[in-house]
């Protein structure tokens, strides 16, 4: 193996040590808890799962030793990169080679693809120690195959049986674990020895319960983005002459956009979950951010930071059911895809709109409304990392803003520069806070196996208390799914966690934002990450999290 290039900062966390629980340091005796139920629809989540629903909730204690036969063992990072993946990997390692030293580890190339196409490599110690501490996936690569079909669940056994993989652990979001279990339930339902165990990955936070308190890679990528709004409303105080309209990577959830406006403060905030819940239009939003901009310019203020979830547009409750119409639509429809040009198109889905939809979709920009019937996703929705938000609602600012000057009522200049920040946190360096967290979650996965367990989440939860006091368990997948609308028809996912109204974090912010806003507060800088230093700097989780345990 070739050796990495690697920078001082790379080889100082090469030998950085992840902080565990401290039942994990040893070895674990599993204890079950209350059998489970689904998040929602409890009767059609138990048909299709038989065979792994009503499992118990598994924690870990510290136990006596035990002996243990050699494990073989296969890994696939699914879905958008995170963080932190790379010390998941590295926990199963070592956690499967404390067990036995004879375990082995296989890492299933390009996401899911690697296991159905048989393209794996075996991951030693030389390779393994190359990557710890590290960001991104690069190790084995991923991919966002979904593993849905009979064929691909015996490709994935035939693979297995070769290498005598006695489980695989799937590290991926929300979809990626209702891979793995509708993969855990066939290989159950069909006799295969093969265990399927689940880790929750995501940056945008929207996986999470009272069981699964954080995805891991959301604290990283938080500071990162957090450091970014820091620099640029620094920025922004110094040269006092830009409106940055910063759109934000969450396309379900508004979790990265509350955090990073805990941390940094901003003028503005947009909560995609608000907005639906107020039932606000483009216009009610448009007004709230120009009643901010013309206060300011009353100060003689003309600069600020407006953050914008990346999912707002589909909040909006009239865009929610435009992109519904535009989903249920353009699924595999070979009519559409045969149209040639954009002008094509549009006219061929204002022929298919409700009067409601066509009256939004004709009051959109172009550039919007052609965003907006572009290829969708691989579960069959629009890609909203596509639709350029910030640039739709800073051209409709400046056209109110030039309304109320023509009129009278606004002084200011509007200066604007817009941003998209998301593949800039997503292979970050860990934070020490995901970087024990995903190694402890790793272990867990170790001893979820070693013990027999499939259809399972490794969870870690307590995140609030020093790391040896987390605790470490199990949480049956089957008990964080429900029914949702996928490419026209009912299918079981996870259900995803939006942002609490009524939470702690939520209410904080809500409280303190038009203090934010005022002309006389001030913007707080975050900084960059710190790895080294005093554990209220360096260990500190988010303040979401924080907040959701009360401190």
């Amino acid at each position: 193996m070739k050796p990495m290039i690697k920078s001082p900062l790379q080889i100082a966390r090469a030998s950085y040590q992840p902080k565990v629980p401290k039942a994990l340091k040893g070895y674990v005796v599993i204890n079950e808890g209350e059998k489970t139920e689904s998040a929602d629809d409890q009767e059609e989540i138990k048909k299709l799962f038989p065979n792994t629903y009503g499992m118990p909730l598994l924690s870990f204690a510290e136990g006596e030793k035990k002996d243990y036969g050699p494990i073989n063992v296969g890994v696939i990072l699914s879905g958008g990169q995170a963080p932190g993946g790379h010390n998941v990997i590295c926990g199963i390692f070592d956690g499967i080679k404390k067990l036995n030293p004879d375990s082995r580890l296989y890492g299933f190339l390009d996401g899911p693809i690697g296991l159905v196409e048989h393209k794996y490599k075996e991951l030693t110690a030389e390779i393994i120690d190359e990557y710890r501490n590290t960001g991104g996936f690069d190790i084995i690569g991923s991919g966002r195959t979904k593993l849905e079909t009979e064929e691909q669940f015996k490709k994935g056994a035939e693979i297995c049986k070769k290498l005598n993989i006695q489980a695989i652990v799937i590290i991926g979001g929300d979809d990626s674990n209702t891979n793995a279990c509708v993969l855990a339930e066939y290989y159950k339902q069909h006799n295969y020895d093969i265990q399927v165990i689940g880790c929750p990955k995501t940056i945008d936070g929207d996986l999470k319960n009272e069981m699964i308190e954080v995805s891991f890679g959301f604290d990283t990528a938080c500071k990162v983005y957090s450091e970014l709004i820091g620099n640029i409303q620094r920025d922004a105080s110094s040269s006092k002459k830009y409106y940055h309209f910063i759109r934000l990577m969450g396309r379900s959830a508004s979790h990265i956009t509350l955090e990073c406006a805990l941390q940094s403060q901003p003028i503005i905030a947009l909560i995609s979950e608000e907005v639906e819940a107020k039932k606000l239009t483009l216009n009610d939003i448009v007004e709230d951010i120009v009643n901010v901009i013309v206060d300011r310019a009353n100060h003689g203020l003309n600069y600020g930071t407006v953050l914008i979830p990346e999912g707002l547009i589909e909040f909006i409750p009239a865009m929610k059911k435009l992109i519904a119409e535009l989903n249920d639509m353009l699924a595999h429809n070979d009519d559409f895809a045969a149209l040639q040009s954009p002008e094509e198109q549009r006219e061929y889905v204002k022929s298919k709109l409700t009067p409601d939809s066509l009256a939004i979709y004709r009051s959109l920009p172009k550039s919007i409304a052609h965003q907006l019937t572009l290829d969708r996703d691989p579960h069959g929705n629009v890609h909203v990392s596509s639709i350029e938000t910030e640039k739709l609602l800073i051209d409709m600012v400046a056209k109110r803003l030039a309304q109320l000057k023509a009129v009278g009522k606004y002084n200011g200049k509007f200066s604007t520069i817009n941003h998209f920040f998301g593949y800039e946190g997503r292979c970050a360096i860990p934070s020490n806070f995901d970087a024990n967290y995903t190694y402890s979650l790793g272990i867990t996965a170790s001893i979820l196996i070693a013990e027999g367990k499939t259809g399972y989440m490794a969870a870690v939860r307590n995140l609030t208390d020093p790391a040896e006091e987390w605790q470490a368990g199990g949480v049956p997948i089957t008990m964080l799914m429900n029914m949702e609308r996928r490419h026209g028809k009912m299918k079981p996912v996870i259900q995803k966690a939006l942002v609490d109204l009524e939470g702690e974090p939520f209410k904080f912010f809500a409280k303190h934002r038009e203090k934010w806003a005022d002309p006389e507060s001030d913007f707080i800088y975050p900084g960059p990450i710190q790895y080294f230093g005093p554990t209220e700097v360096c260990d500190q989780p988010t303040r979401t999290l924080l907040l959701e345990k009360g401190y």
